[in-house]
């Protein structure tokens, strides 16, 4: 009955029926200057335009997808809460903030969180519905590329690891004002030394997150060929072949056919073939947004049926300062051990909630339930890689507080449960953010983590100074941190004490340097040393 239910639900709210309501945006760029476990900094001209609850956005993708939420800010600096999985940001992203130009009675409306998919995930925003009477026949062309050398050097009594990693990005959009466009974000890693295991899996290697073309028609069609992960379907990640899309007003239909990424190194598979076909309803009456896509997918190995789903997704914000995210799965048909299932069984379901009771506070609550997050690369250190593989899946319920003009304190809870109880955990995380310190004029943020797990309790505890120089060409990050472990299983508790220190420098107008160590001192008197350093150029 839950099943029908949800299913019923799904149908009713995917042809719900309104008109459609236009704003003017402009956007003010910006990039990440640097992550933790639980905020993310980002760096602007100026912050005049940007209030605090707004939510920033990635930059240089065919949609502006809400990424980021402002919880504090000095003059060219935010701290800000991710929106999506971390591992889709990353020193140098760039991002923008949105401004409004209301309607004379309409209010600013909010953007809805996006869900943090399987990794490598790029979770995108629906494109607004535009009517065929609405269409432009000009297009100008925009290309914005990125091309970034970064290194990863390890130093401890061990033999020092070095590894490199180059990337490029790229979005060209209607090339020579045509209709055609392209996406694409490759990059290449490996380990001094073990160019080996390169020669052995060039797969290993290489990862390409993104690559593909797209074509637009008229009439509100388009074509897209390549990996590409299709916004109104996110949770399914990237997909390798044909994706088709037409809109009839406030609906659109679609269709993929293709392949997965292989589960070990993401390279191109075609045993795993899939396809499938969605239908959609969006619109944005009165500045209130949604949007809800049921989608049937067959998915294979080696030509054999090995699950068979029906996808749902939907977000809104038809009610005022509240914004909804949720998506599920209905499982129709599973293949598990060669053995074939009929049993409808609900799976991956993530619900998420965010309400801003005023400009000094907000709520957030969800729910994830999906699949464990598989991580191709990964550049965290231990303990933030312990909270974030412990507190991702489960209920988290969170608030962020501005009593004071340049204070700001946030804290959420999170815990997941299973039946078993085998896998259970419990987090607190909080943190105090002043943006303003006298004389300094910097901002000092003081964090505190407690985790516990079936095998280990944490606790973590830290201060951090940020200072932007030179106008914003030059910034300057500070922290300490200490970190208690204690390990159930054989009864040993350790501590470490963690301190690291950055620069982001703004070479040239599209050239960036960014310098990083993290050194890190256990109760045995052992020091492990991390140095990062990397060049970006942009286009």
């Amino acid at each position: 009955m839950l099943i029908r239910g949800l299913y019923c639900l799904g149908i009713l709210m995917l042809f719900s029926l309104s008109a459609r309501g236009q704003i003017s945006v402009s956007f003010d760029k910006g990039s990440v200057t640097f992550l933790s476990s639980q905020n993310v900094y980002a760096k602007f001209a100026s912050t005049e335009k940007i209030n605090l609850g707004d939510t920033l956005y990635l930059y240089g993708t065919d949609k502006m997808i809400p990424a980021l939420v402002v919880s504090n800010k000095s003059s060219i600096s935010c701290v800000c809460t991710p929106l999506v999985g971390l591992d889709q940001l990353k020193v140098g992203t760039e991002i923008a903030a949105k401004s409004v130009a209301k309607p004379e009675v309409a209010a600013k409306p909010e953007e809805t969180p996006p869900v943090p998919g399987q990794a490598p995930v790029k979770v995108e925003a629906p494109p607004t519905v535009v009517t065929p009477d609405q269409e432009e026949e000009h297009f100008d062309q925009k290309i914005r590329a990125r091309l970034s050398a970064a290194s990863y050097s390890r130093f401890s009594n061990q033999e020092p690891s070095h590894r490199m990693r180059y990337a490029f990005t790229m979005r060209a959009d209607n090339i020579r004002d045509s209709r055609f466009s392209v996406d694409c974000n490759i990059t290449f890693r490996h380990t001094v030394g073990e160019w080996a295991d390169v020669q052995d899996n060039l797969a290993s290697a290489l990862k390409v997150y993104g690559l593909s073309a797209n074509y637009d028609f008229r009439g509100h069609a388009s074509l897209s060929l390549g990996r590409r992960i299709n916004s109104r379907i996110s949770n399914m990640g990237a997909i390798d072949g044909i994706q088709f899309e037409k809109g009839f007003k406030n609906f659109v239909a679609g269709a993929i056919a293709g392949s997965r990424p292989n589960f070990q190194d993401y390279s191109f598979d075609p045993s795993l073939l899939q396809f499938g076909a969605y239908i959609g309803h969006t619109s944005n009456k009165d500045s209130k947004y949604v949007q809800t896509t049921l989608a049937i997918i067959d998915q294979r190995n080696q030509l054999i049926t090995d699950r068979r789903f029906l996808y749902f997704q939907h977000s809104n914000s038809l009610i005022k300062n509240l914004n909804v995210f949720s998506s599920f799965e209905v499982d129709l048909f599973q293949r598990i051990n060669n053995e074939a299932k009929n049993t409808l069984s609900l799976t991956n379901i993530f619900v998420s909630l965010r309400y801003r009771v005023s400009r000094k506070l907000n709520f957030s609550a969800s729910y994830d339930a999906r699949k464990n997050i598989i991580y191709y690369e990964s550049y965290k250190n231990y303990i933030d890689q312990l909270i974030e593989d412990e507190t991702r899946q489960g209920l988290r319920v969170g608030v962020n507080l501005r009593p004071f003009k340049y204070l700001t304190w946030g804290t959420n809870v999170s815990w997941r449960f299973q039946k078993s109880s085998a896998n259970d955990s419990k987090n607190l995380n909080s943190f105090l953010t002043y943006s303003r310190i006298p004389l300094l004029n910097a901002s000092a943020t003081l964090t505190a983590n407690l985790l516990q797990t079936g095998y280990l309790n944490s606790k973590m505890f830290g201060l951090r100074l940020s200072k932007d120089f030179f106008k914003g060409k030059l910034g300057w990050d500070l922290y300490v941190r200490m970190v208690d472990y204690h390990y159930k299983n054989y009864e040993y508790t350790t501590t470490n004490y963690i301190g690291g220190t950055s620069l982001n420098l703004r070479v040239m107008h599209n050239l960036g340097l960014y310098l990083y160590y993290e050194g890190t001192l256990d109760d045995q008197s052992r020091i492990y040393h991390l140095f990062n350093t990397k060049l970006i150029q942009r286009f």
